[in-house]
């Protein structure tokens, strides 16, 4: 083999561990975000939170028809957000909660194109300090995903393929939080009022002004003139 030879077959090796180790490096983090992720994730028991579930790819490269999102036990409600690119159905429940909302595609959503859909739920007092999941099933033009993993005690949720979207939801939601904030803005109104009348009532007292007194004394004074010329012309005449 020649020295030409030689270096040709390492270059060609070289540059084939390079491509290897480009689509490791790239094809890893595309692995990691091919999920459908919920925000936020977190809530507070007792409250309504807007839940958005988001994607950005289809099954593997066939477009989104479809995402449906299965409602846990512990939700007290959800609510679908309407939205322009989707037709919204819902499964409910004997209490009439929804058990299943499904956002059929007015299009397919192609992949590598990022959608989202959203709802508002109200997570129950009894879900507080757990973690529920909300199992999504995307459905494409060819085949369909099921992203339902949990994992196990001790077991790293970034090694499931096709891991749940979780919220964590915490204490239960102070409803008076916003009472004194209320409270406070009320008497700050009382106050505003209660300045305002007595701005009104300032300005409605006559002005004290000593130039308009004293050009009412002179004109006083000069009408008193006047009269005294008149009635001294009278008694000359007669």
């Amino acid at each position: 083999m020649t020295d030409s030879t030689s270096r040709s077959s390492r270059t060609r090796r070289a540059a084939i561990g390079v491509t290897a180790g480009l689509a490791l490096a790239i094809g890893a983090p595309l692995a990691a975000s091919a999920h459908v992720h919920v925000t936020p994730e977190t809530a507070a028991a007792g409250g309504t939170e807007t839940l958005t579930f988001s994607f950005s790819h289809g099954c593997d490269g066939s477009p989104t028809t479809a995402v449906a999102v299965d409602i846990p036990a512990g939700v007290g409600n959800a609510t679908p957000v309407v939205q322009g690119g989707w037709t919204i159905t819902r499964e409910l429940g004997t209490d009439g909660v929804p058990t299943r909302v499904v956002y059929t595609a007015d299009t397919p959503v192609e992949d590598g194109f990022k959608a989202a859909v959203s709802m508002d739920v109200l997570f129950s007092e009894g879900t507080a300090d757990t973690t529920l999941a909300f199992p999504v099933t995307q459905t494409c033009a060819e085949g369909e995903t099921a992203w339902t993993q949990i994992a196990e005690d001790g077991e790293d949720p970034h090694d499931l393929d096709a891991p749940a979207p979780l919220v964590a939801v915490g204490d239960v939601a102070d409803a008076d939080a916003g009472h004194g904030d209320a409270e406070g803005s009320g008497h700050a109104s009382d106050d505003a009022a209660a300045a305002a009348a007595d701005a009104e009532a300032a300005a409605s007292v006559p002005s004290a002004d000593p130039v308009a007194r004293w050009l009412a004394a002179g004109g006083l004074a000069a009408g008193i003139a006047a009269l005294v010329v008149v009635l001294v012309r009278g008694r000359r005449k007669a």
